[in-house]
């Protein structure tokens, strides 16, 4: 459980940032080297560099090399578990909302 919610910590904290979630975006349609990222941001190669980082860190690319490039693409696992996490909470919250509207229904004035 302890390794689930490091993971899930580092999933959303990943995710916390605009400039990491364009990142996610970009490299979801295909694989993309960090010289090419670079290119899209106002930032420092060094500043991608660490958002690149923070999203290997979560999971959430993987880097491989070609040659002199590193290239990214997607891993979407940690996205899956994320997202099952997220659907815990909505059945969770849509189940107490239900029961919600039942008892007003039952305790209306009128």
């Amino acid at each position: 459980m302890v390794e689930y919610t490091f993971s899930l910590d580092s999933t959303f904290g990943a995710l916390s940032d605009p400039t990491r979630r364009d990142i996610l975006r970009r490299v979801s349609d295909t694989e993309l080297s960090v010289g090419q990222l670079a290119r899209f941001y106002d930032l420092t190669f060094a500043a991608v560099s660490k958002h690149l980082k923070v999203l290997e860190k979560a999971a959430l690319i993987v880097k491989r090399r070609n040659g002199k490039e590193q290239l990214v693409s997607l891993a979407p696992q940690a996205l899956a578990d994320a997202a099952d996490y997220i659907e815990w909470y909505k059945q969770f919250m849509e189940a107490r909302l239900d029961a919600l509207e039942i008892y007003l229904k039952e305790n209306q004035d009128g």
